[in-house]
């Protein structure tokens, strides 16, 4: 309990990402992307719900994708903002435990909810007349139910086990935010057994969602090439092509941070590669679904001139 007691007494550093002669630029990079960010899924959160159009299972569970990318950024990059232009930062205990908790939440009910996404897809290409069944409105609701308490029940589980060890040697974390592996490096216990135990849960909750999000997206390839009209390839591609790239940004990343052991990365790719799942991921993702989907353009665009009319 003596062990205990000090950590949670004791702050922690995280190390800034920007002390180099080009932080102002970069930092203002970054601020720019997370008000873009910011405002594209909000907007897109919004265009879901104020357009009936919209109100069908794929946008209902893009919906919470856009959730779970407004909250994501908002955990780590305003503390890096507003810290610069320091080169390390305080963090309590309790704050570090907040953003564990939350960011392991948040990553594993993403990475089980693009796998969900990828089931509505298949079941919209190859069972489109059984589709209003399948993808009702309760089923939804148990999806995305089911994403937040994976995510909910891992962040748990990580958690309690991370912050559980003695933290008696340095207090700093090389890294911008609070993450388990980062943070396992600075314990003086023996966490050997709770790393491999990491690695292999952590194989397991990216595989069965991937193997989930390949099947799916195997049938889909299929059906699309068994289609003897031109028009119905291209509409069934462009509504899977969106997911597809969102799905290999946010999972690229994950492979790389949780599946290659840390010895084939340094501490500043591992800190570029965070970077890029908790703000480029989340900034991109309305972009790419704005871009690739007519349905949304067409809602923004009603908005636009529904909004011109009133200012008129």
């Amino acid at each position: 309990m003596g062990d205990m007691n000090q950590s949670e007494s004791s702050n922690f550093i995280l190390v800034s990402l920007f002390n180099t002669s080009s932080s102002h630029e970069l930092i203002s990079l970054v601020a720019a992307m997370f008000i873009i960010g910011l405002l594209g899924n909000t907007i897109l959160l919004f265009l879901i719900q104020l357009d009936s159009r919209l109100h069908t299972p794929m946008y209902y569970l893009l919906s919470q994708l856009s959730l779970l990318d407004v909250c994501f950024p908002l955990i780590t990059i305003p503390k890096m903002i507003s810290e610069f232009p320091k080169k390390e930062s305080l963090i309590s205990f309790g704050g570090c435990a907040a953003q564990i908790f939350f960011l392991t939440m948040m990553g594993v009910a993403e990475g089980v909810l693009l796998a969900l996404m990828s089931y509505d897809r298949f079941v919209a290409v190859c069972h489109p007349l059984q589709y209003p069944v399948l993808m009702r409105h309760q089923v939804c609701m148990f999806m995305v139910a089911f994403s937040w308490l994976a995510g909910v029940l891992n962040a748990s589980i990580q958690t309690s086990i991370t912050l559980n060890f003695s933290y008696c040697a340095s207090r700093v974390v090389d890294h911008f935010f609070c993450e388990v592996p980062a943070l396992l490096k600075l314990s003086c216990s023996d966490t050997s057994m709770y790393e491999l135990a990491l690695s292999i849960s952590g194989v397991l909750i990216l595989m069965l969602p991937l193997l989930l999000i390949i099947t799916s997206y195997g049938h889909v390839l299929r059906a699309v090439l068994d289609m003897h009209s031109q028009e119905a390839r291209n509409k069934a591609f462009t509504t899977c092509s969106s997911h597809i790239t969102v799905v290999g940004l946010f999972y690229g990343a994950a492979v790389f941070m949780y599946m290659i052991p840390g010895s084939y990365h340094s501490p500043y790719q591992d800190n570029m590669v965070s970077l890029f799942y908790s703000l480029i991921t989340p900034t991109l993702n309305p972009i790419i679904y704005c871009l690739r989907n007519r349905e949304v353009q067409i809602a923004f665009f009603k908005f636009l001139s529904k909004f011109r009319n009133r200012q008129k």
